[in-house]
């Protein structure tokens, strides 16, 4: 058992135990009973609008790559298929496509948008053949505001990681949300995963490390809420900056901004103008992938406020992750406590952790 216990009170807890970062126990451990259990970000659904569409997807990229697949049948359903043939291995699709089949380039085995198996050249006459275990495994699929989420074996259900989240967004706009390529960055981080999820997970750091942001919002105001599978933060707008109609926000007046992190990687930021979606990809344990893509219902809102110098924040973000990174191989660290005031959501992902470690919940 991989022990990094996290105490649940977090006015008197301490912080993740600094060893966990640069143990390569911990690293295999997250990787299989976190991340191979997790529900993924896989893409927005662009490339299968149409009926026979194909779109090779990896789960995790640089960290899991299981190759998926995609595929909108011609009576419009959508599957989430392993995208390896189930003769020797093959990897099937290789780029966005239509078509009316799945072929293999290797030995021509085929099969239908539904992962059934058509023909197999060389098995005629073989018994038992087409058994179940030779059409293409499906992976869990959920779709969410025009986004495509996968599951191979997850811990937890859809509703125990995203409900909280999709019921408190369930009165914005979602279904107006439209890819906005000029808000694409892909990002690499010279630290840990898990530190730069901590950074995202409280506003205690914004007004010494983003001024420009602190600007925008209402510091004391900052608010904080844990949920079983995520956590939101709620930033107010000062007065006659960007901000939503109440109606979207339950009637709350003023808000500038909802930023939801879902467990274990993945940031939803809401902004007046859309939605900024950050999924944070593990490659090692100093270096991660930080993917931004972008989603607009308003263009007009979409350079000031809160979600305005987003490049900026990221910068600023990268900089200071990068510097805890060297911080926290320190001989002299030990683990801090907790701000029970600002960290209840960097306490929240610890004891996640923790339980899915095998340690209590």
């Amino acid at each position: 058992m991989i022990r990094y216990p996290v105490d649940a009170d977090v006015a008197s807890a301490r912080v993740l135990d600094p060893a966990f970062y640069a143990d390569p126990a911990a690293w295999a451990a997250v990787r299989e009973r976190v991340f191979a259990r997790s529900w993924q970000w896989l893409d927005d659904l662009g490339a299968v609008a149409e009926r026979g569409s194909l779109a090779p997807r990896a789960l995790l990229p640089g960290l899991l790559d299981e190759p998926l697949l995609l595929a909108r049948d011609g009576e419009g359903a959508l599957r989430c298929l392993s995208n390896v043939c189930t003769h020797r291995g093959n990897v099937l699709v290789h780029a966005d496509c239509a078509a009316d089949a799945i072929r293999c380039r290797y030995h021509a085995r085929r099969f239908d948008l539904a992962g059934r198996v058509l023909s197999s050249p060389g098995f005629e006459g073989l018994p038992g053949f087409p058994a179940p275990s030779d059409d293409l495994p499906q992976a869990q699929l959920r779709t969410w505001a025009g986004l495509a989420f996968a599951a191979l074996d997850p811990a937890e259900s859809w509703d125990a990681t995203f409900g909280d989240a999709v019921r408190a967004t369930s009165a914005l706009p979602l279904d107006a949300l439209v890819r906005d390529p000029k808000r694409d960055r892909d990002f690499e981080v010279r630290a840990h995963w898990a530190l730069y999820v901590e950074n995202f997970l409280e506003g205690f750091h914004v007004p010494y490390v983003h001024p420009e942001l602190a600007k925008e919002i209402v510091l004391p105001d900052y608010r904080v809420e844990t949920f079983a599978g995520s956590v939101l933060q709620v930033a107010h707008a000062k007065p006659g900056r960007p901000a939503f109609a109440p109606q979207a926000c339950g009637g709350e007046r003023g808000v500038a901004a909802l930023y939801w992190w879902i467990f274990p990687n993945l940031m939803l930021n809401f902004y007046p103008w859309g939605l900024s979606l950050n999924h944070v990809q593990p490659l090692g344990a100093e270096r991660t992938r930080v993917v931004y893509r972008g989603y607009a219902w308003d263009a007009a809102h979409a350079q000031g406020g809160a979600g305005g110098a987003l490049d900026t924040v990221e910068e600023e973000d990268e900089a200071i992750v990068e510097a805890v990174q060297r911080g926290v191989r320190s001989r002299l660290y030990r683990a801090g406590r907790y701000s029970a005031r600002h960290e209840r959501g960097v306490h929240h992902f610890h004891r996640l952790l923790a339980a899915a470690l095998g340690e209590q919940a």
